[in-house]
């Protein structure tokens, strides 16, 4: 009788820690931390197709962070942002202006270093030419890829609204040998 009752109190047990660990990793997906995989060519050569990342779903993007969102209801996006509600965006000569200021992109370095055409690698326009507005609206940012040539960003589908922002590209976790945080810009 004591044997049957332990087992049955040993079993109580994994199901409780079953359980809890269950719910656990439900919060940690769905509210903290989800994976995600690159697809496509637009980020490089900061982030290669197929890698494999965890994105933080705590606190607001800030300016250069990579994030995503989601562009569709099937599609996910993963971006840097460039522009922040309040900034007028500007490129001039392959320079980013951001209310009048230039800014280093220094993740875009690498990229046009290996350019062989002489061109540009992202080409001149101002945020009105693409939004039809002189500053980024609240609850908004604009977003672009690295791979300025190749990508499908705010200058083609507009400004991303903050409520679609899943969070921010942080960690990489595959391949193993680009395991590690991702640089932070400021």
């Amino acid at each position: 009788m004591t044997n049957v009752k332990a087992e049955k109190n040993s079993l109580w047990e994994w199901t409780k820690a079953l359980f809890i660990a269950v719910g656990l990793a439900f919060i940690f997906r769905f509210f903290l931390f989800t994976p995600i995989i690159v697809e496509g060519e637009s980020m490089m050569p900061t982030l290669e197709s197929g890698e494999r990342m965890i994105v933080s779903k705590i606190g607001h993007p800030d300016r250069f962070d990579i994030i995503v969102f989601h562009a569709t209801e099937d599609k996910d996006y993963i971006k840097r942002v460039i522009g922040l509600p309040g900034d007028h965006i500007e490129y001039r000569s392959d320079q980013l202006y951001i209310n009048g200021q230039p800014h280093d992109e220094p993740y875009l370095n690498k990229y046009k270093s290996s350019l062989l055409d002489g061109g540009p690698l992202t080409e001149d326009f101002t945020l009105e030419e693409y939004t039809q507005m002189s500053v980024i609206p609240e609850g908004y940012v604009f977003v672009m890829g690295d791979n300025r040539r190749n990508s499908t960003d705010s200058r083609i589908i507009g400004l991303v609204p903050m409520n679609k922002i899943v969070g921010n590209a942080d960690i990489t976790i595959w391949p193993i040998d680009d395991i590690g945080f991702i640089e932070k810009y400021k």
